[in-house]
């Protein structure tokens, strides 16, 4: 067995390994462009730096010469616990006024620079947004600059999010079927343009990371999260997994990825009678059929780790004893599972994840997992909930805001601060090979333009045409110019409200398709009736 020193001497190994397949090409050799707002720059052999912390010197990890691990490694070192602590936060957007960052902004101070952004603004606004929080930062000590978060933008959201803008209206990403309808459409080459593109908006606004895709194979018919899933196929959805994370970030991670979370390890699918687990009636996991982890849950992600995904997100639920055989090692001699939730659950995460999978980058926790959602971990302190996420392989900790039980739990002697180290060295070097201590800047412009690109709507409306998913013909299909004639068509959306689409607009761009058609507005006169309903 390892003793403390060899444990924390083969970690350092897997970090090594962790970004090794990114390496090649990931130290600059000639110039880059620099994006500089408040910092001086330092000029040597006719080469110019950012000097971030305002010291005068090259850092080494200043010097974009340099591979982004040695460079990580150094600003590590020259951080302080509170600092280390504050960065493995991930809190909601900085507060805006009149398109202004409101200052002085405690999470920025305290060190945080993972953001989550849910709003729908304009491209341009959102480019602007990134711009004033990246200015902040770039101000602070040691000038890190910020990663701006964001769930999938081009489809219309399952939930009704306050001011949401459906994607496809001006200044709005371009809008493509949700996840169920890329998977109808069976065409994995369009999935992955659809992702490149997507990603190339993403870029241009400043948004370098999605929290995105999901992996979850659809076992359970009753489970509400299906309309994000890309279905129950395991085979399919592994698939689109792995052309969705080379899509957005893609052969080698770089100053023009986004890079992937893919969720909801080890597959949040695994629903009874569509419980879920952001409430306590739904906080475990059951696999009904022996060796269903393996054969219908993991897969996806076993795709995602092949694409080389960033990080991976586990779910809230824990895994229930009351489960058939799944092949894993036991807990314990009377247990097959620890039933405590996935982001604090070591055998999952340090020793399958990890270990037997291989997963080399990082993972972040879902909102709240360690705080109230931390089930079957509720009884302990929060000092105790996050040194057992670190000590189980859980590096960030979405919805948390406060590092002072990181902080405690290092010096109560919970966790070790080389595991918090571990961590911060994961997203430091994350934020190198993505460019941002170079230039983290975008412009707004650009950001309205490449969202604005008609090219990109026209492959969404191809993928929107082939998703389309023909249950019965009735001998009606294909329309020809005879059969239209002889076709009255009732139309009406339910429910009938101003959401987008209602009965009329939808009369109007049909007969703008095609003046053939006869549309009429009693339904005893019409031959055919189209009927558009809305569950959202």
């Amino acid at each position: 067995m390892l003793n403390m020193k060899g444990f924390f001497a083969l970690i350092s190994v897997f970090l090594l390994m962790a970004f090794s397949i990114f390496q090649e090409g990931n130290a600059q050799i000639e110039q880059p462009e620099l994006g500089i707002r408040v910092k001086e720059v330092l000029t040597i052999d006719g080469k110019t730096y950012k000097d971030l912390n305002g010291n005068g010197v090259l850092d080494v990890y200043e010097n974009w010469g340099l591979s982004a691990s040695e460079r990580a490694k150094d600003l590590i070192s020259k951080m302080t616990l509170e600092e280390k602590a504050a960065l493995l936060l991930i809190p909601e957007y900085p507060q805006f006024e009149e398109g202004r960052l409101v200052l002085p902004n405690a999470h920025i101070n305290q060190g945080t620079r993972y953001f989550i952004f849910r709003e729908t603004p304009t491209a341009a606004v959102i480019a602007d947004y990134n711009n004033h929080i990246q200015e902040a930062a770039e101000a602070s000590r040691l000038g890190i600059p910020a990663i701006i978060i964001s769930n999938p933008r081009n489809h219309l959201l399952p939930i009704e999010v306050p001011g949401q803008v459906p994607p496809g209206e001006r200044g709005q990403f371009s809008f493509w079927p949700n996840t169920l309808g890329l998977a109808a459409t069976r065409d994995l080459e369009l999935i992955e343009d659809f992702a490149r593109i997507s990603s190339r908006e993403f870029l241009a606004t400043g948004i370098r990371k999605i929290y995105g895709y999901s992996a979850d194979v659809a076992t359970d018919p009753l489970w509400s999260r299906i309309v994000e899933t890309f279905g129950e196929h395991p085979a399919l959805v592994s698939d689109i997994i792995w052309r969705i994370v080379r899509g957005y970030q893609g052969d080698v991670l770089n100053n023009e990825s986004v890079t992937t979370t893919v969720r909801h390890y080890p597959g949040g699918g695994a629903r009874e009678k569509g419980k879920d687990p952001h409430f306590e009636e739904g906080r475990y996991n059951i696999y009904p059929t022996e060796g269903s982890l393996r054969t219908y849950h993991l897969p996806p992600f076993r795709a995602a780790i092949d694409a080389h995904t960033t990080s991976i997100m586990p779910y809230y639920a824990y895994p229930s004893n009351e489960s058939a055989n799944q092949g894993l090692p036991w807990f314990s001699p009377n247990q097959q599972f620890e039933e405590v939730g996935f982001a604090l659950n070591k055998g999952f995460i340090n020793d399958f994840l990890r270990d037997e999978l291989g997963f080399l980058g990082y993972v972040n926790s879902d909102t709240g997992a360690v705080l109230d959602k931390a089930w079957g971990a509720l009884d302990l302190t929060e000092e105790e909930r996050f040194a057992k996420a670190l000590n189980a392989g859980t590096n960030i900790f979405s919805g948390a805001t406060n590092p002072e039980p990181i902080i405690n739990a290092v010096k109560q002697g919970l966790v070790d601060e080389e595991i918090v180290n571990r961590s911060a060295e994961y997203l430091i070097t994350e934020m190198m090979m993505l460019g941002l201590f170079e230039n983290p800047y975008v412009d707004p412009q650009i950001a309205e333009d490449v969202v604005n690109d008609p090219a990109s709507q026209q492959r969404a409306d191809e993928a929107h045409r082939k998703s389309i998913v023909l249950l019965k013909n009735n001998h009606l299909l294909p329309l020809t110019d005879d059969k239209m004639q002889n076709i009255k068509l009732y139309v009406e959306v339910f429910p009938g409200g101003d959401n987008g689409v209602n009965t009329d607009n939808l009369k109007e761009k049909m007969i703008e398709y095609d003046e053939g058609i006869t549309i009429v507005d009693d339904l005893a006169e019409a031959t055919h009736a189209f009927l558009w309903v809305s569950l959202a």
